[in-house]
Formats: C-alpha cells, sequence, structure tokens
C-alpha cells in the first residue's frame, strides 16, 4: 500500500495581519507564526536538517518529529534575472501558494503519492505578491536523477512509475513540470510525485496527458545526454509507457 492511502486530512485556519496572509494545518502546527515561512526562523532554532539548491535554496526542516520541506516562489528564465520573486497580484486565492496548496490538499484527498501541504504565506506590497510553502518532506525518498546517476532500476520500478503517472492522469491532474527530478523512489520502491507549482485539475483529455509524457521524456534524454554513467535507456521508456497504460 503506498503511504499516501493513509493521509489524514487538514485542518486550515487563516491567519492574516497588516500584508501578511498565511492558511496553515491547524492538526500539524499547534503554534503557528508567519515567520515558519521564513527559512531565518528555522536556523535560529536550529532545525534546519538540509538544503537542497535549484532556482533558489529549498531548506528542510524538523518541527516536533515531523520534516517539512520549505520553499520561496521564484521567477524562471529571464524574466527571473529582471524580478526573481514578484508576482503581479489579483486576488489572495489566485497567488501562486494558494492554487499549489490546494491542490496539494485536492491530492491527498484523492490518496494520490504527493507531498502533503503545511502552510503558506502571501506577502502583499502594492500591486504585487511574494509567497512560500510549506509542505511534508517525503522520507526516504531521492529523485530519479540521483538514483539513476548511481544505479539501474527494476523493470517492476519502471512499471509502477508509468501506472502512478497515470492514476494522476486519470484524475485530471495536470503536472506543469513533469521530469525526472520531480518523480520520488522511496527506500520501499514507492512512487511520489512533488512540486505542484502552475499544477492544477482540469478535464483528462490526451493532448495534455501527451505533452506531458512527452516533456518527461525529453528530461530523460536530456539527464542521459548530460551524465557520464547515467542508467536510463529507450526500453525503461518502454516498459514506463506499458505501466501507464496498464490501469
Amino acid at each position: 500500500m503506498n503511504p499516501s492511502s493513509t493521509a489524514q486530512p487538514l485542518q486550515t485556519k487563516t491567519y492574516q495581519e497588516h500584508n501578511e496572509f498565511c492558511v496553515y494545518d491547524a492538526l500539524a502546527i499547534s503554534d503557528f507564526s508567519p515567520q515558519m515561512l521564513h527559512s531565518e526562523y528555522w536556523v535560529r532554532q536550529q532545525a534546519v536538517t538540509g538544503t537542497a539548491q535549484g532556482r533558489g535554496t529549498t531548506w528542510f526542516v524538523s518541527y516536533h518529529g515531523q520534516e517539512w520541506v520549505l520553499r520561496h516562489y521564484y521567477r524562471g528564465g529571464l524574466m527571473g534575472k529582471l524580478n526573481k520573486d514578484k508576482y503581479w497580484f489579483s486576488s489572495q486565492m489566485k497567488t501562486r501558494a494558494a492554487r499549489e496548496f490546494e491542490l496539494l490538499t485536492r491530492l491527498q484527498q484523492l490518496q494520490l503519492p504527493a507531498p502533503k501541504p503545511v502552510a503558506y504565506r502571501v506577502q502583499r506590497k502594492g500591486l504585487f505578491y511574494r509567497a512560500d510553502l510549506l509542505s511534508c518532506r517525503i522520507h526516504n525518498a531521492q529523485d530519479l536523477v540521483a538514483i539513476l546517476s548511481q544505479h539501474a532500476l527494476a523493470t517492476q520500478v519502471w512499471h509502477e512509475i508509468g501506472l502512478t503517472i497515470r492514476r494522476f492522469h486519470v484524475q485530471g491532474i495536470y503536472h506543469f513540470d513533469l521530469n525526472a527530478h520531480n518523480i520520488l523512489l522511496d527506500t520501499q520502491n514507492n512512487v511520489w510525485l512533488i512540486d505542484f507549482d502552475r499544477g492544477e485539475q482540469r478535464k483528462p483529455a490526451l493532448p495534455w496527458q501527451q505533452a506531458n509524457m512527452a516533456r518527461l521524456l525529453r528530461s530523460f534524454q536530456k539527464e542521459a545526454s548530460r551524465i557520464q554513467d547515467f542508467h536510463w535507456q529507450q526500453s525503461n521508456w518502454q516498459t514506463l509507457l506499458e505501466g501507464y497504460a496498464s490501469l
């Protein structure tokens, strides 16, 4: 049984003061403070358990035995060089953080293997906002790029990866950036999808599902050309597609 099937419901509460708007899970946080959505808070608490570098720094933190991931929303591409983290504000519920939190909550309800949301913060200044998200860390898990840089995967695991992606697609879950970095395997070979920024639930349809899969294939091909001894080959992709088609 995938651990996502035992996920507990959320009890969301709202915090608002001045230019800060936050939503958090009261079952996960007993003493919420908006400072929890800033890395300096966890540094002061000596609760940082690790970091990861991407578009920005992702912080892994510990809270009363829970392991969380703190991520600030950064822009990418050319726009990111001009404006690294400010977004146009239209409404609270249309902010990137609110939409991802809502989608992650929906994934929990659907018992799909994705991180459980913990809290988000939107800081508004004039016509723009900045945002942060806290979510649960997937225990004892690595992304496919890290794993395939070390060793090959069994045929059954590739089949399970395809089947898991299909479970999301059947429910109309669109992953904006489905790539090898955003698929995790834990030590029990359970498959997880992470990073649902700009994702959404939409009507299942072949065009966007195929585009999702094509993006993933390009990701494997890119990593295979970039990393020496990357343990991926076209036959693995065929097995993944067989798993995808098995549902």
